[in-house]
This record gives C-alpha cells, sequence and structure tokens, in this order.
C-alpha cells in the first residue's frame, strides 16, 4: 500500500507544488489549507506522516505549534514533519521539543535533485520509524526561563541544524548526554541549551572543567571532602555534585579524567550517591549529567585510559558538534554577531566586513574553529581604522599569532621513510599501494567510529556512496567494529 501523507499549507501554490511532487515520488497525498481542518483529518485518517507549515495563519508561529501540540495529544506514534521560514537555532530546537520527528526549511526549490531526494528520505525515515516512536508530551512552561539566548548557537547550515534538532530530541528526557567534537566547536553552549530547555531549567547548572583541575583536587572538588581529611582542610567542603542537586552539572573535558575517579563517577551514574572524601557513608543526589569530549574515547579504551563501563554509560545520547571548517556557510553571521557582540567594548568604530574579507574568512581550516574566529575577529576590530573591516585588515588579523599549519604527524612520515628505504632495498615493489591501503583503513575506521556505526553518515563525511562505504568496510573487516562496541 502507498504512504499516506497529509498535507496541512495555508498557501495554495506551496501545498499544489508539493501534492504534485510526492504523487510523483509514489506517495498517497491528500492536502488541508488550515490547522483546525488538518487536525480533524489527521484524527478520522489513518495517515502515516503529516507535513505541516509552522507558520500557518498568515506567518503565526503560534498557530504552527498549537497544531503539532495537537497531533500529538490525538496520535502521539504520528511522525510530523514541519516546513518553516524561520532559521533560528531557537525554532529548529523548539519544533523538536514539540515533538515533531523533523523538518526543513522554505524557501523550497522542488526542481533540485538533492533537495527531493532529501525530502523521501525523510518521510521513509519517518514512516520506518512511527512503530518504534514514544509517546511526546508537550513540555509545560518549566523551562521557558528565557537562560538561554537565541543567538547563541548561530548557524543555519545543514550541520547546525542537525544539532539543534538533536538538542530538542534530547532535553526533555531523563538521558545522560556525551556531547563530542573538536577542542572550539561550542560544546558547553550546547550542554547550556539542553539544560535551558529541560525539566530542570529552574534548578543549577554547574560547570566542571575536568582538564583545569589537578588530579589530586578534582575528587574533592567533585564530591567535596570533610574537615580535617587532608592538609587544608579546615571546614567541610560541599562538592559540585551536592550543589548540582535536582539540576544539571557539566563535565567538560571528561576524557581527561583519571581512571580511579571514573570509577567513582560510574558509581554516582548507577547509585545516584556520592560520597564525601574522608566521608562516612553515600549521599543521595539527583543530578542530571552532561558531559564533553574532544578526545577519541574509543581509542582511548582500547588503550585502557577510559573505563569502557562508563564509556557505555555516557554514549547513550551523543551530540557530535562539527568543525566550522565543515560548517563554513555559517562563517558569515558568526562574525557579524561577533562585531556586534565586541565591537562596542574594543571601542571599534566597525560595523561591517567586506564581502571578499568573509570569503578569506571562509577560505581558512579553522582548526581553532569558533573560538579561534573570534579571536581573529577580535584582532581585526582592534586593527581596524573605520567603519568597514576590510579584506587587508582580516589577513593581518590572520597573520597575527596563527600557527602554521602542523605537519604530517611523525609516526606516519617514519612510516613512509621506512617503507621508501625498503623499496630502494628491493625489498617493496609497491609501496603507493601499501601506504594507499594503510591510509584508507585508518581514514575508513575513524569515520565510521565517530558516526558511532552509521554507514550513511561516515559515507557523507567521506564523499562517497554508502555502496562503496559498505564494500571498504567488508575489505577492512571493520564492519564488526559496531558490533563490537554493542557487547
Amino acid at each position: 500500500m502507498k504512504t499516506k501523507i497529509l498535507i496541512i499549507e495555508d498557501s495554495a501554490c506551496d501545498a499544489a507544488l508539493f501534492k504534485h511532487l510526492l504523487e510523483t515520488e509514489g506517495y498517497a497525498v491528500e492536502v488541508t489549507a488550515d490547522g483546525v481542518a488538518g487536525v480533524a483529518r489527521a484524527q478520522s485518517g489513518d495517515f502515516d506522516v503529516v507535513l505541516t507549515d509552522l507558520n500557518l495563519g498568515g506567518g503565526n508561529l503560534e498557530a504552527g505549534r498549537d497544531v503539532v501540540a495537537q497531533l500529538h495529544a490525538a496520535h502521539p506514534h504520528l511522525p510530523v514533519i514541519l516546513m518553516t521560514g524561520h532559521h533560528t537555532a531557537e525554532i529548529a530546537i523548539d519544533v523538536i521539543k514539540l515533538g515533531a520527528f523533523d523538518y526543513f526549511s522554505k524557501p523550497l526549490d522542488l526542481s533540485d535533485e538533492v533537495f527531493r531526494a532529501d525530502l523521501a528520505e525523510m518521510i521513509d525515515r519517518a514512516v520506518a520509524s512511527r512503530q518504534l516512536m514514544a509517546a511526546v508530551k508537550r513540555p509545560g512552561d518549566q523551562g521557558a526561563n528565557g537562560k538561554f539566548s537565541p543567538d547563541r548557537i548561530i548557524g543555519s547550515s545543514r550541520a547546525i541544524q542537525n544539532v539543534c534538532k538533536e538538542i530538542g530530541r534530547v532535553a526533555t528526557k531523563p538521558v545522560t548526554v556525551l556531547i563530542r567534537g573538536e577542542t572550539g566547536t561550542g560544546k558547553e553552549l550546547v550542554a547550556r541549551a539542553i539544560y535551558s530547555h529541560s525539566a530542570r531549567a529552574n534548578q543549577p547548572f554547574i560547570v566542571v572543567n575536568c582538564a583545569a583541575i589537578p588530579e589530586n583536587l578534582l575528587e574533592s572538588e567533585l564530591f567535596g571532602h570533610e574537615a580535617g581529611v587532608f592538609t587544608g582542610a579546615k571546614v567541610r567542603r560541599i562538592g559540585r555534585f551536592e550543589q548540582a542537586h535536582c539540576g544539571t552539572i557539566f563535565l567538560d573535558e571528561i576524557g581527561d579524567m583519571d581512571l580511579k575517579l571514573q570509577q567513582k563517577l560510574l558509581r554516582v551514574i548507577q547509585e545516584n550517591t556520592i560520597e564525601r572524601v574522608g566521608g562516612r557513608g553515600p549521599i543521595p543526589v539527583d543530578v542530571r549529567i552532561l558531559a564533553a569530549t574532544h578526545r577519541d574515547l574509543e581509542l582511548a579504551v582500547q588503550e585502557n585510559n577510559f573505563r569502557p563501563d562508563l564509556y557505555f554509560r555516557l554514549n547513550v545520547a551523543v551530540i557530535a558538534l562539527p568543525p566550522l571548517r565543515d560548517r563554513s556557510e555559517d562563517i558569515r553571521p558568526l562574525v557579524h554577531y561577533f562585531i556586534r557582540r565586541f565591537g562596542p567594548d574594543l571601542g571599534s568604530a566597525a560595523s561591517a566586513i567586506e564581502p571578499e574579507a568573509i570569503m578569506c574568512l571562509q577560505d581558512q581550516a579553522w582548526p581553532g574553529n569558533i573560538r579561534e574566529l573570534r579571536s581573529v575577529v577580535r584582532k581585526a576590530l582592534l586593527l581596524a581604522r573605520g567603519y568597514i573591516i576590510t579584506t587587508d585588515i582580516v589577513r593581518q588579523a590572520l597573520a597575527q599569532g596563527t600557527p602554521p599549519c602542523p605537519a604530517a604527524p611523525p609516526a606516519f612520515a617514519e612510516q613512509v621513510a621506512s617503507l621508501l628505504a625498503s623499496a630502494q632495498k628491493g625489498e617493496h615493489e609497491n609501496v603507493m599501494a601499501e601506504l594507499t591501503e594503510l591510509t584508507e583503513r585508518e581514514l575508513y575506521s575513524q569515520a565510521f567510529r565517530r558516526a558511532n556505526g552509521e554507514q550513511m553518515k561516515a559515507a557523507k563525511w567521506l564523499g562517497i556512496s554508502r555502496h562503496t562505504m559498505r564494500e571498504k568496510l567488508l575489505r577492512f573487516g571493520l564492519h564488526t567494529l559496531r558490533q563490537r562496541a554493542a557487547k
């Protein structure tokens, strides 16, 4: 039987275009022109998916939100896909919190084959997951306290929209979340967004940078200590977990935590209790844990630097932050935001930037990600002599203190030298083939691990087809990585 889709769209032109497109793709489609009629039709019909405009009733976002809420109240397992012309991170998080399965942004180019393929894939995923979708309750007023500024997570790229969707999915769920990404990608911002959209938003939010606190002090910092337990401990100290009781604790750079402390953290997760240093018994705590790391935890587990049981406890809900080089289209709004934010404090008259200067910034690799971009914009504001930041000023800012691109890792360089030396002796005849295979094996292995075993995601990162990805994984014996990780 054909997949049945209900479209709720008050623009007759858009509705007709969508209906034609989806029917061409083989779906059975019905259209309603407003939210009231759409909800009524959804209640009386056996639809597989609903596509609804968020901006119903002349751009009224509340009308679109109400439609989503009513649909889920009547049919909690019915996937709802939203169409919206708004691109802010707040909207992206909000619509997923309301229970939308996914969303895509207008304006639409229905002649674009990539968009049509993405839309069909989105609908097929929604249909496939319908039986597995949990009922989603409409969030109450708790958490809508204004603590999260909608312009803090900036960008409308597909990569950052996916991050916002994941924030919306996990924010209201009582689960531990692991936030992964390179240094400077904004992991703490994501943690704050999760907290601000959770039911604990009116409770404490405690941040601990595990890498910034010496190992011998971190245990006391996290769990507290009793008076007199060690030299200098004149009074009892309440640790960060007790301070976060009923709230949220964000453990940044958890990959740097000592193995002994990892064991104690595992007990906190399993038993919801902590014990102060020198304490005589467990203390119950109700704390949601958000953790972040830039390290390869899978490799750390293999090297016995990270406990596998703690890894599996943390790896339930994962949000992977893209590096800035993979979302270069977001550089423009980020730069304008930093200009508005830092310009007045630095006494800079500059309030604009040349388009060519933006292009120059977009051409950079950004190993320091958003943190590095922010630093460059601040330098440019200090160097600027007029109202516009020019390309020359940007180049000067980039040249000041920018670390050189790293050379090839010594181990790899040594491997190349060793193989070439063997070839000189006649021991190898095809160094290029051997190095290519070694490089491919490492590349596919790391991509597969970072994608948590999702072949399609890893293939997209590498710019190859899923078929090619599958063949390479089988060839290198890497297809069992996900199976081993699940054990």
